[in-house]
Parts: C-alpha cells; structure tokens; sequence
C-alpha cells in the first residue's frame, strides 16, 4: 500500500509518518494564517483606537511566530523519524500557550487601565 523507504542510517521509513508530520506542519501554518487574517481585520477594521491596533498587530506577530515553532517542530520530528528515534516534545506547545495567556493578560490590563 503505501512505499516504505529506507534512511541513510539503513532504517525503513514508514512513509505514513513522514505525511503525518507534515500535515501537522500544515496546521501549525495554517492556524497562524488564521491569526494573522484576524489580526488584519482587527488592526484595519478598529483604526479609530490604538487598543484595537495593537491587538491587532499582536495577533499578527504571533501568527507569524505560530507558523515558525510549526517549522522548527517539523524539522526536529522529520530528523527524528528518519534515524528512527521518538521526536523530542519540544518547548513550541508551551510557548504557544504562554503567549495566549500573556497577550491575553496585557489586552485586559490595557483596557481597564485605558493605556490605549
């Protein structure tokens, strides 16, 4: 069914791991064109406060930031795969997780102290 090929290392590589991976590349990019489509629309749509503004481009920044922890993530699994190893877990999951919540804490903190 589907083509098994084999590493430098002389491993065979099941191909279906190697398309797993890189459909989660994918989701990684995708959701941070999400987040920058909305941050577009944010940053375009509020140009009469700064609050919207800036949210805006902060959802923007971290769309793009999305997308690279999605690269750096593929590229550590697909080196992983290919000598046969577990891919580490890496730090991206909880970067991602710490960035929501502290973007999340500062837009609150600027609107109910009215920096913008």
């Amino acid at each position: 069914m589907f083509k098994r090929k084999t590493s430098k290392h002389g491993l065979d590589i099941d191909v279906r791991f190697l398309l797993a991976n890189e459909r989660t590349l994918l989701a990684w990019v995708r959701t941070g064109l999400t987040l920058i489509a909305g941050g577009v629309a944010v940053a375009f749509i509020a140009t009469d406060s700064k609050y919207g503004t800036v949210a805006g481009l902060g959802a923007i920044a971290f769309g793009g930031l999305l997308a690279l922890i999605g690269y750096i993530r593929y590229h550590m699994a697909d080196a992983a795969i290919r000598a046969g190893k577990l891919p580490p877990t890496g730090i991206g999951g909880l970067l991602v997780v710490i960035g929501v919540v502290v973007f999340a804490v500062l837009l609150i903190l600027a609107r109910e102290l009215q920096l913008f």
